[in-house]
């Protein structure tokens, strides 16, 4: 007998496949935003609509440079993922929901285990109205981050940068 994949794994799963369609060199992103057990939106990480992206110019501007990820993200082509699904969703539909994220190295398909959402998606999470985000790590573990985490504990007055 088979055992059925959890909720929760079965919406990163999703995520995972969204990730697929990102056009970055240095990290592939998906999202997905559900509410009571229905998909609002989706995201992946790549250059606005109508502008090349990093695969098609076949360079990473931040990697020429030696910008450390977590820092510098104006310099970045890509709009990120959680910022697409938030873009693609209305906003009473993000209040109380919950984003799942994955995150692939374009490099070899492995999963990037441990990876955040940078400052300014933290932002854009917290005014959307999103309750929670999980963060898948490996294929069966995940990391479930409360959104008023990021209120109480303003990451933003610290000083440090990255993530």
């Amino acid at each position: 007998m088979s055992k059925r994949v959890s909720k929760e794994n079965y919406y990163l799963d999703i995520a995972q496949t969204v990730a697929e369609r990102s056009t970055c060199l240095r990290r592939k992103f998906g999202a997905i935003i559900v509410k009571d057990d229905s998909i609002i939106a989706t995201g992946y990480n790549g250059a606005p609509r109508g502008r090349k992206n990093c695969i098609d110019l076949g360079s990473c501007y931040r990697d020429k440079l030696g910008i450390p990820r977590g820092e510098r993200y104006e310099l970045c082509r890509s709009v990120h993922a959680e910022a697409n699904a938030i873009i693609s969703a209305p906003r009473d539909q993000m209040l109380g929901s919950t984003l799942y994220m994955a995150c692939i190295n374009p490099s070899d398909g492995s999963l990037f285990p441990g990876t955040s959402s940078c400052m300014m998606c933290k932002r854009m999470v917290i005014n959307a109205g999103i309750e929670q985000i999980v963060v898948r790590d490996t294929e069966e573990e995940y990391r479930v981050i409360k959104v008023s985490d990021w209120i109480d504990n303003d990451d933003s007055l610290s000083g440090v940068f990255g993530y």
